[in-house]
């Protein structure tokens, strides 16, 4: 939770530590970033410091290529935590990066219905966090 002026609590903002800065910076600059293991050559997110797949330490951060399929969504029509009530109803949603870890997100620039598994997607930013979009004709 990150406070703002006046002291209400932001429940959407990250709070960046030493380890993850790289992480939100690159986002910041409309970059995703995830971590490979120079060990197995597995990517995985969220960000460690060790591989979870072969545990080594041989991890290096990795511009992802922003696509992602979605693998499951829920539409949430009510949350009472700032801002989030102003954005109801919203798709939250896990998603499958092409490099092959799955990530939590939100689907934006879509008509909820429309969704299905499977859907392809690609990464759009909002206030410097990666949320994905439907991709294909019409979308960028």
């Amino acid at each position: 939770m990150v406070p703002v002026s006046g002291d209400v609590p932001r429940y959407d903002l990250p709070e960046p530590d030493g380890f993850t800065r790289v992480y939100w910076d690159a986002a910041a600059r409309r970059r995703l970033l995830v971590r490979r293991c120079g060990a197995c050559a597995r990517a995985h997110h969220y960000p460690r410091e060790f591989c979870p797949h072969c545990w080594s330490d041989d991890v290096t951060w990795q511009e992802a290529s922003g696509r992602a399929t979605l693998y499951t969504w829920s539409v949430v029509h009510r949350n009472d935590l700032p801002p989030f009530g102003g954005r109801t109803p919203y798709v939250a949603a896990v998603v499958d990066l092409a490099e092959g870890p799955r990530m939590m997100t939100e689907v934006v620039e879509c008509t909820p219905g429309d969704l299905r598994a499977g859907t392809e997607l690609e990464v759009t930013f909002r206030s410097g966090v990666p949320v994905f979009r439907p991709s294909g004709p019409g979308t960028g």
